[in-house]
């Protein structure tokens, strides 16, 4: 007979709080695995009072939503924590905060007054660096994509080779030149990506996309591989990507609502 549960009572949640973190600088490369583990690490390192699952193998009870492919950075990923004792999320964002490495950082904590986040995360905003990409060349291949009605792409997934409409979630797609500190960051981000970048004084593309979430997700670099298509746009490096929001989509449909604000007991607000 193999070996049997412990037979002990399982602590039920008194209290569940979303937290919105960053992946920023090198550690945009880690996975979402590598972060599940760093962050259990940090919850023991915190003592944050966790609710666990019941059975073999107890697990804290995390839920993760949407996260951010390997490789681009964000400041828009969000969680959920169950706690079996009540908390200030203020002090638990500062104690997790301290105990996840830098560059993983805890932006905010709110306590869940519903149970719907999944659904409100709608739309990211992205923001698609091309150092050394011509404005001019990226703008026209942006003018076709808008006029393409829909632009089949290919990705390897876990259920294998995919292809999908990459067009038809994208909302909005503008392009707009990067100087002064935001070019330097974008510059920042490329070398510690490690890739060449261009001198002071080239072009440095902005690409900024609103994307609805579907299944499958259309991601940054499907949406970069719909404009090589069309129009055999060529990144002299690679991009340096960053998701900068999550929410349900504003009226202008070129940037999304907070999607904590109806937990805080506010207004829905645009970000």
């Amino acid at each position: 007979m193999g070996p049997q549960p412990e037979n002990r009572d399982v602590a039920l949640p008194v209290q569940r709080i979303y937290l919105r973190y960053a992946k920023r600088g090198r550690l945009r490369f880690s996975s979402h695995r590598d972060f599940q583990r760093a962050f259990e690490r940090a919850l023991r390192r915190a003592e944050v009072p966790m609710a666990y699952s019941a059975g073999f193998n107890p697990h804290p009870k995390v839920s993760y939503a949407n996260a951010a492919p390997t490789g681009t950075a964000s400041e828009a990923e969000y969680l959920e924590i169950a706690v079996v004792s009540r908390l200030d999320p203020d002090r638990v964002a500062r104690d997790l905060d301290a105990a996840l490495p830098a560059g993983l950082d805890i932006i905010e904590a709110v306590e869940v007054g519903t149970s719907d986040l999944a659904h409100r995360l709608e739309a990211s905003v992205w923001e698609i660096g091309l150092p050394g990409a011509g404005i001019g060349e990226v703008v026209r291949a942006v003018e076709k994509l808008q006029a393409a009605d829909r632009v089949e792409v290919s990705r390897v997934t876990k259920k294998g080779l995919r292809t999908f409409d990459a067009r038809g979630p994208i909302v909005a797609i503008w392009v707009g030149p990067s100087d002064g500190p935001e070019r330097e960051r974008i510059e920042d981000s490329a070398l510690v990506g490690g890739s060449d970048v261009p001198a002071t004084g080239e072009s440095c593309a902005i690409l900024h996309l609103v994307v609805r979430q579907v299944t499958p997700a259309v991601r940054p670099d499907d949406v970069l591989a719909a404009l090589t298509q069309l129009a055999d746009l060529v990144l002299p490096v690679p991009p340096v990507v960053t998701r900068r929001a999550q929410g349900p989509l504003a009226p202008d449909a070129r940037s999304v609502l907070d999607p904590l604000a109806s937990d805080r007991g506010e207004a829905v607000v645009g970000t």
